[in-house]
């Protein structure tokens, strides 16, 4: 089929569908609102998973130069109590399936790897509207547009192309993170260093966390957990960078002093994420012309597996593409029929790792199933 996909949003999800789609000689634009690859920060560690994840990867034709990305012993996990006890040690012992890389590479992997041109940067979707018989006019910000027949929404949480399918929209979960970083931290924050070790660290009791992971170097990138209403959160001067992180920290009152330093001396301002989800058994009956991947179809609150369940969805549809050249209609009809009981039973098990980690048991449910005994 050489018709030409028009694919909104340039994350992971997007630019993998991209990249199994030139693979098979398909052609397709990406249309990102972002200005630049550099316009902001792309978040922290991946474990980039053998079932999902690391399958996209090899349809892509990039499993090879992923393995050049991977950091080396940050599969390492810990869990410790609020007063610094450590409950659980599992050392990278190089045997693990979730090697760890940074978003940030693994973009810029995806980037170098489509044709010149395939990405247009600073194209904000203003509007998207049906013209009928499966052709869709999607409207920018800047001005202009442009109309396809193969539409496909990769632009996260709140996409623009999934009311064509769905009247559903995230809702709050209840938690929301604080994301801080520490710099050189091996020297000059040594005890949150040791604290967080060499991957993941994760500190938990009922209703809040501290979770942090070592990435490059000493860098530790630390997301702060709270269950609490939006509107706590809106009492908090975030404008007010040490005010906001002392504010969270007396959340964490008592806790042992090398965990609340990954939010007291935090090195960059303190920002705010807010959780939504989506219904975990969101779906949409088949238009015509036009389909959704990742967040933009299946929301859910972190779990370790939405880029890669991104990724995913984006080699799926590509090679559901180009195993029906002639019949675009069949193509997203068969990814839709997978995609669809996939995303429900990772919702509902991302829900419940979230109330393993934040729930009234925690840390010791947590602790259960990665010791195999829940």
């Amino acid at each position: 089929m050489r018709t030409h996909v028009t694919i909104i949003g340039a994350g992971l999800g997007g630019l993998t569908l991209a990249r199994v789609l030139h693979v098979h000689g398909i052609p397709a634009t990406v249309y990102e609102a972002e200005p630049s690859p550099a316009a902001r920060a792309q978040g922290g560690m991946l474990d980039i998973h053998e079932n999902n994840g690391q399958p996209a990867l090899r349809a892509a034709g990039l499993l090879d130069a992923f393995r050049g990305l991977v950091l080396e012993g940050r599969e390492a996990t810990r869990v410790l109590a609020p007063d610094g006890t450590l409950l659980l040690d599992e050392p990278d012992d190089g045997t693990g399936g979730r090697p760890e890389v940074l978003r940030g590479d693994l973009r810029q992997l995806l980037l170098d790897s489509l044709p010149d041109g395939t990405v247009q940067w600073g194209r904000k979707v203003s509007r998207v509207r049906p013209l009928g018989g499966g052709r869709h006019e999607v409207a920018f910000a800047e001005g202009g547009t442009v109309e396809t027949s193969l539409l496909v929404g990769a632009d996260g949480a709140w996409s623009r192309v999934r009311p064509l399918l769905s009247r559903a929209t995230p809702a709050y979960s209840g938690t929301s993170f604080v994301e801080t970083y520490l710099y050189d931290a091996d020297t000059r924050h040594t005890a949150a260093a040791k604290a967080v070790g060499d991957g993941g660290m994760m500190a938990l009791a009922p209703g809040k966390g501290i979770q942090a992971h070592r990435e490059s170097g000493g860098t530790l990138h630390t997301y702060v957990a709270l269950r609490r209403p939006e509107n706590w959160f809106a009492a908090v001067d975030f404008t007010d960078p040490g005010a906001a992180a002392a504010r969270v920290a007396e959340e964490f009152g008592g806790w042992a002093p090398e965990l609340t330093a990954l939010i007291t001396d935090g090195e960059t301002a303190p920002v705010l994420r807010r959780l939504h989800a989506l219904p975990a058994a969101h779906r949409w009956d088949r238009v015509p012309g036009v389909t959704l991947l990742g967040d933009a179809a299946h929301l859910m609150v972190p779990s370790g597996e939405g880029a890669n369940l991104a990724m995913y969805d984006g080699a799926e549809l590509g090679g559901a593409i180009a195993a029906h050249p002639e019949d675009a209609e069949a193509a997203l009809a068969a990814y839709e029929r997978e995609l669809f009981p996939r995303s429900a039973a990772e919702a509902v098990e991302a829900a419940r790792l979230h109330e393993l980690m934040f729930g009234d048991d925690a840390p010791h449910g947590l602790i259960d199933m990665f010791t195999g005994h829940q």
